[in-house]
């Protein structure tokens, strides 16, 4: 297999992506703010690009893993220095737009990469870090049959389960923005939980273990409060992430006016740990909200 991919974003989700395209034996572009990063990858097999626009001169799939939906406006239609990709793109290329962002951005998104001649799925991703490198992420996908046919090998090669949504742009950032609601809850009720433990001097690990082979289990308690035994927040979904994410729900749902009273005091608790300056930290870092509350194991 020769065929050209492009991944623009090589963080925790998009490094395992652009590893995943290249056992799967494709030519992976990828491009980075971070040089050191694009040199590793490229140590790797793949191919080094400087700006969004020399990847997409070379690419016929472009996938697009960044933080947010300034970040995609950037590296698609570029900036006022620099081109984006969709200028040197081919007729009949594909964008895979895989950031979180509004359902109205996804919609607006995919007009205008039609306009330009290319096909675009609404492809927001799901999984973790761990679920990208070994290429098993969930994409919640939608958009026109002759997107999905462009690239259904990309696909196959980056994701365990590719749920197609429907024929519009839109239908899977709202699925996506859904997910969050739950996963940014379920974070915040997590450390909640943890901190009236510490508070009431049980043992955390103990804690951990019961609440994991118990009923109040999540696969976000699960998976986070092992960081806050041990004290470690390098950021692997940032606080800050959740701070946008769950203000995308929230200002979703009040287009609508539908109350979402969950949702509303979990972001609230992500804004306050981003205030007190734990933002760039692991979102699991939320429990330093609670005051007096001892982080076991050395925690920042």
């Amino acid at each position: 297999m020769s065929r050209n991919v492009g991944v623009i974003g090589l963080g925790a989700m998009g490094l395992g992506v652009a590893r995943s395209l290249l056992r799967a034996g494709f030519k992976v572009h990828a491009c980075d703010v971070r040089t050191q990063v694009l040199d590793a990858f490229a140590g790797e097999g793949g191919v080094a690009c400087a700006t969004p626009a020399e990847l997409g001169g070379q690419c016929d799939v472009v996938v697009t893993v960044v933080v947010n939906a300034a970040q995609t406006e950037t590296v698609l239609f570029g900036s006022e220095t620099q081109p984006g990709a969709v200028s040197t793109m081919k007729p009949g290329g594909v964008v895979l737009a895989c950031a979180t962002v509004s359902p109205a951005f996804a919609i607006e998104l995919g007009k205008r990469v039609e306009a330009a001649g290319l096909h675009m799925l609404d492809a927001p991703l799901s999984g973790g870090a761990a679920r990208a490198a070994s290429g098993e992420m969930t994409m919640m996908t939608s958009g026109p049959a002759s997107a999905y046919e462009a690239c259904e090998d990309v696909l196959e090669a980056i994701a365990g389960k590719v749920y197609r949504l429907g024929d519009e742009h839109g239908a899977g950032s709202k699925v996506k923005i859904i997910n969050q609601l739950l996963a940014g809850v379920h974070i915040a009720a997590a450390a909640e939980a943890m901190a009236l433990g510490l508070r009431e001097g049980v043992d955390p690990d103990a804690l951990y273990d019961v609440i994991t082979h118990s009923a109040g289990n999540s696969w976000m308690f699960e998976n986070r409060v092992p960081h806050i035994l041990a004290g470690d927040y390098t950021p692997l979904s940032a606080v800050d992430i959740f701070v946008k994410d769950l203000g995308l729900v929230l200002d979703t749902a009040r287009a609508s006016k539908f109350p979402l009273p969950l949702s509303a005091a979990a972001h609230q608790m992500f804004m306050m740990a981003s205030t007190a300056g734990h933002g760039g930290e692991d979102d699991s870092a939320v429990i330093k909200i609670f005051p007096g509350i001892d982080v076991p194991k050395g925690a920042k």
